[in-house]
């Protein structure tokens, strides 16, 4: 009861969102589509019909740090607990991590995926998502790339569980999660400390069940 509680809280504040940014209720409307069924196991990369996701390595350090330095990127490997951001060179050698690199179908690569804290006993993680190129970001390539990376979780990596821990401000964030199926599981009041103050965290979850029992 609380979950729904939640979600249809967190619905009233996007629409009033969507009303002060002047796009009126119907636009902040959010439709979650249902999810197919479970996909078979795949191996990477990862083939949509505008991008790709292949995995990430020694030769994109570089590029990654970039993105990281740029303050649409600087919380994506911020710890949500700890306020520690981790290195990316970090990524290539933790067993609990599972990194992908978003890619055009030319393979000029634009963003990150992640799993972190990969819990293969529990079959959770935290998904982690980064559009790095500003000039690709708004034109849906993170929510078509972020799909096929939950397919990959759940299939391949056999995840019973997705999570993502996203700040309660970052509502463009929040509506991308939920038309991806992501529900709300609870508010993480000062959870985290950085930029001199602490935030509020929104957890939000799928579960492999019931992506795929929604067809």
């Amino acid at each position: 009861d609380y979950v729904k509680f939640a979600n249809v809280l967190l619905d009233l504040s996007m629409r009033q969102n969507g009303k002060r940014d002047g796009k009126g209720a119907e636009a902040a409307e959010l439709e979650i589509p249902r999810r197919k069924p479970k996909p078979a196991v795949q191996s990477l990369p990862l083939v949509g019909e505008r991008v790709k996701v292949r995995a990430f390595d020694r030769r994109d350090l570089g590029l990654v740090r970039r993105w990281l330095e740029d303050p649409h990127g600087r919380y994506f490997l911020l710890s949500r607990t700890t306020a520690r951001s981790l290195d990316p060179e970090e990524l290539l050698t933790r067993k609990d991590s599972v990194v992908g690199v978003i890619t055009l179908l030319d393979g000029s690569p634009i963003g990150l995926l992640a799993y972190l804290d990969v819990d293969r006993t529990q079959r959770k993680a935290e998904l982690r998502k980064l559009i790095g190129e500003p000039e690709h970001r708004g034109k849906g390539l993170a929510h078509e790339a972020t799909r096929l990376w939950i397919d990959y979780g759940l299939s391949t990596l056999g995840l019973r569980k997705i999570y993502v821990n996203t700040l309660d401000t970052n509502i463009r964030n929040i509506k991308l999660n939920r038309e991806l199926g992501f529900k709300v599981e609870g508010l993480l009041r000062d959870e985290c400390f950085f930029d001199g103050r602490y935030h509020d965290i929104i957890r939000m979850a799928l579960w492999a069940d019931e992506a795929e029992t929604e067809a």
